[in-house]
């Protein structure tokens, strides 16, 4: 890799500020100066939200859950494609730096999600945490939000399903070999690459792909069901590696895999386009061609049913890819999850009818 050494904000992933959308003055910078000592002592400030609710419904058929709980907002984890970047401006933060440097913990959480297992009278559905923003992330070292969230689960026996780019989900193996005994979860290890030069430019934050796989192999080992998200596909950059990823998740105990490819809607396209120019210069027009050729000649794309897998050559080819390395590795019966729906405890106490 041919990677721009002056200039770059090391262990981060956004390298340039974008403006948010919805406020009408913002901070730039005068290029003369130089944006390396600028930006370089970038320090993550954490906030504290006290929201009103915690579970949201999602609606959208190309995710396959409809609940889900997001303990933070924005993430230190700094993947430089994450869809999430532009809720941030919700907040009233940018969609870049913000995103990956100030951190909005729900210290409430599993207060709210309590209250949520109390009161409803709807039928059971498994919550998905990470529907958005990483639950793993660094802050969840200190903050140990998620834990108390699966504390919870256990104790209500309702069912979750999590996302995560951390290893630290090891912490809370307890907790979740207590769920799986009951069929009341099931985790998906996301890696994007095996080549760690481009793992830690591209997800500064996150850990290598030899440590989750040997937490798929953990988590296996001792009875948690997990898979691997092999997302986002990024044609030109780790495309090539699906078949090796596949082969290695499935030996490390993997029971299922699944992809997306990337696509980069409102602000992400402009950090993403800057974070190619400065690590991969010789490949730019490429890349950004390749990518939008999976979405039908833009790098943008929000239509459902489409969106999450792109259309066109570029989008076969990695189908095809997938699906060949799939069938090798994988059996073809473990691909759907069915969680147990019916052990919930109202009340959170034992029922004996």
């Amino acid at each position: 890799f041919t990677l721009m050494k002056n200039n770059y904000l090391k262990g981060r992933g956004a390298q340039n500020r974008v403006a948010n959308k919805f406020l009408d003055n913002y901070i730039t910078y005068d290029e003369s100066i130089q944006y390396e000592q600028a930006e370089s002592g970038i320090q993550t400030q954490f906030f504290k939200e006290y929201p009103r609710k915690i579970v949201n419904e999602v609606n959208s058929p190309d995710i396959g859950f409809a609940l889900s709980v997001n303990p933070y907002q924005g993430c230190e984890h700094g993947c430089v494609y994450c869809y999430a970047r532009n809720s941030h401006e919700y907040w009233g933060f940018n969609s870049s730096i913000d995103f990956e440097s100030r951190i909005i913990v729900k210290e409430n959480a599993p207060e709210l999600l309590e209250q949520y297992f109390l009161k409803s009278k709807k039928e059971v559905q498994p919550i998905a945490l990470s529907g958005n923003t990483d639950c793993y992330q660094p802050a969840e070292r200190k903050y140990e939000i998620t834990r108390k969230l699966l504390q919870l689960f256990l104790k209500y026996r309702s069912p979750v399903s999590i996302i995560t780019k951390n290893s630290l989900i090891l912490r809370d193996l307890d907790l979740l070999k207590g769920l799986a005994k009951q069929n009341l979860v099931h985790v998906m290890i996301s890696i994007t690459s095996q080549n760690e030069e481009l793992r830690r430019i591209l997800e500064p934050r996150t850990s290598s792909a030899k440590n989750k796989f040997k937490a798929i192999r953990k988590l296996t080992d001792h009875g948690v069901p997990v898979g691997v998200m092999t997302a986002p596909i990024i044609p030109g950059l780790n495309h090539h590696e699906i078949p090796q990823l596949l082969r290695e998740a499935a030996q490390n105990g993997a029971g299922r895999a699944a992809y997306t490819v990337v696509r980069l809607n409102g602000s992400i396209s402009e950090i993403f386009r800057e974070w190619l120019k400065k690590n991969f210069p010789d490949r730019y027009d490429k890349v950004i061609h390749q990518i939008e050729g999976l979405h039908g000649g833009t790098v943008n794309d929000s239509e459902f049913g489409r969106r999450m897998k792109g259309e066109g050559p570029y989008a076969s080819i990695i189908k095809q890819l997938f699906n060949t390395a799939y069938r090798k590795y994988f059996d073809l019966k473990d691909k759907n999850i069915q969680l147990n729906t019916k052990a919930f405890r109202r009340g959170g106490n034992y029922q004996l009818f």
